[in-house]
């Protein structure tokens, strides 16, 4: 059985276009190499379907069997990386066919590269696929909604481990380039298997790679190939246009660049990206205003609950010097009517998050307004999920909630299950610890919906999750959608 799954394992290397027939024979052995066996006897496997979630799950209790690793989530993750990577080109075939490719065209480019990445596992499908994902209509147009579920928990041995292991700078941290190749360690994934772009954005090194946990299609990241940190400047959008002439068929955008605000990682500077229409830039401008000295660009208040201006025109520099323009001003800008402040107490509260790309012949940058300032009332921030809602979204908004798609922790599947049976039983909800935290959320809903069934419970929940999250966008909107809002939004575009 081991010497079939070694051999099917091969096979699948090169049935994916990984290897060519005429490397089975060393990667054959490489993988001996890896299980410390120095035998091998060749198998049939004709007519035998080829899974690699199955293959590899055989190859690692096999690892366990022999002791090789600890039967734990976190080291068989690092153990079947070291066995992918047996089957994989190195970094300057890879690069070299993307080149070969991206000279037919970008997309030829992508469509190859993307598909390595989950060839190779980077992308783990089979856990990409347990992701819960749907789509809810809001005032604001269709918002994507998905529940994490292909981040593997790490079990309490692994933890232990981790705090017992010695303290290492290498890596940087997940962004850096130093990642390519790396074995991991019980604190660190492994990226043996993984590849990166080398790109030139403002002149200087970039890498481009994907996301392993996809939340939406081709789901990039593009980051500075020095561990640097996080900074909105003009320099950013200069660098997000580079990235989408280079990649016209993805757009591109940042974090923010202050806690709260911001994103996970703001010790490197990094983007995040892909070929997918969010609903954000699928909304219309609602009100045009004319910039002096930017006559030639459009410019809009984008029909959004968070605060966001779109700049449109056939000229990214132009672009480029407007979006920092309002980024100056916005900086410093104060107005106490809308509890906007520019900073308190010396530390600074006003920042942007932008978004890049092309449609057609035209260039936009969304601009959304992003301020992270506390009170009592509101400790983790103003314009961040307020309390009532932290039972379905407590965590940042950051770029990719921005567009409207809610990334929301694995824990609502299990509760929502337990919400619908506990909804169609007519159960007190408050007497389930896990889910009693949703019930003063439940009953603001269930006197809408004449009858909650088998066949309804779960598609009502999808839908009030979905209200939940543009409630959320809302409070994360630093002028809001109101009469008073918008007028307020007004003074500041006045300002410029």
């Amino acid at each position: 059985m081991f010497f079939q799954n070694i051999k099917k394992l091969v096979q699948y290397g090169i049935d994916t276009g990984l290897m060519p027939e005429c490397e089975r024979i060393y990667a054959t052995n490489l993988l001996l190499d890896v299980f410390r066996e120095d035998n091998y006897e060749d198998t049939d496997i004709t007519g035998q379907e080829i899974e690699l979630e199955v293959v590899l799950k055989d190859l690692l209790d096999e690892a366990v069997a022999r002791g090789i690793i600890e039967d734990s989530i976190v080291y068989r993750d690092l153990f079947d990386t070291k066995l992918m990577n047996c089957l994989m080109p190195r970094p300057a075939q890879v690069q070299a066919e993307f080149a070969r490719r991206y000279e037919s065209s970008p997309k030829e480019a992508t469509d190859y590269y993307y598909k390595l990445s989950q060839d190779s596992d980077y992308i783990r499908r089979y856990r990409v696929k347990k992701d819960r994902k749907w789509k809810v209509d809001s005032p604001y147009g269709e918002i994507d909604i998905t529940i994490n579920l292909s981040k593997p928990e790490k079990d309490p041995k692994a933890i232990a481990a981790a705090k017992l292991a010695k303290a290492s700078s290498y890596p940087k941290c997940l962004l850096c380039v130093e990642n390519e190749g790396y074995a991991g360690r019980v604190n660190h994934p492994a990226r043996e298997n993984h590849r990166i772009m080398p790109i030139t954005v403002n002149d200087s090194a970039w890498g481009f790679q994907y996301s392993p946990y996809v939340y939406y299609n081709e789901h990039c990241i593009v980051f500075n190939g020095q561990h640097t940190p996080m900074k909105i400047e003009k320099a950013t959008y200069i660098k997000l246009f580079d990235f989408v002439k280079l990649f016209p068929h993805y757009f591109l955008g940042s974090n923010a660049d202050l806690p709260i605000v911001g994103g996970s990682i703001l010790s490197h500077d990094h983007f995040q990206g892909g070929n997918y229409t969010f609903a954000m830039a699928k909304a219309q401008m609602e009100e045009t205003f004319e910039i002096k000295g930017f006559e030639d660009v459009e410019v809009g208040i984008v029909k959004w609950p968070l605060s966001v201006l779109r700049l449109r025109g056939t000229d990214s520099d132009r672009l480029i010097e407007l979006g920092a323009h309002i980024l100056d001003a916005w900086r410093g800008y104060t107005d106490a009517d809308a509890f906007v402040f520019a900073e308190t107490d010396g530390e600074p509260h006003n920042t942007i998050t932008p978004i890049a790309r092309k449609v057609g012949d035209t260039y936009e940058l969304d601009l959304a307004l992003r301020n992270n300032i506390t009170t009592e009332e509101h400790p983790l921030g103003v314009y961040h999920p307020h309390a009532q809602w932290h039972n379905i979204k407590k965590e940042n908004i950051g770029l990719i909630e921005v567009m409207g798609l809610a990334v929301l922790p694995a824990r609502l599947k299990e509760e929502m299950e337990i919400l619908a049976e506990y909804l169609v039983e007519g159960k007190d909800i408050a007497s389930n610890e896990k889910i009693e935290k949703h019930a003063d959320w439940v009953e603001t809903f269930r006197g809408k919906y004449d009858a909650i069934t088998n066949e309804n419970v779960m598609e009502i929940l999808e839908k009030e999750v979905g209200t939940v999250f543009t409630h959320v966008l809302e409070d994360a909107g630093v002028f809001k959608c109101t009469p008073e809002g918008r007028e307020a939004f007004r003074r500041f575009i006045a300002t410029l």
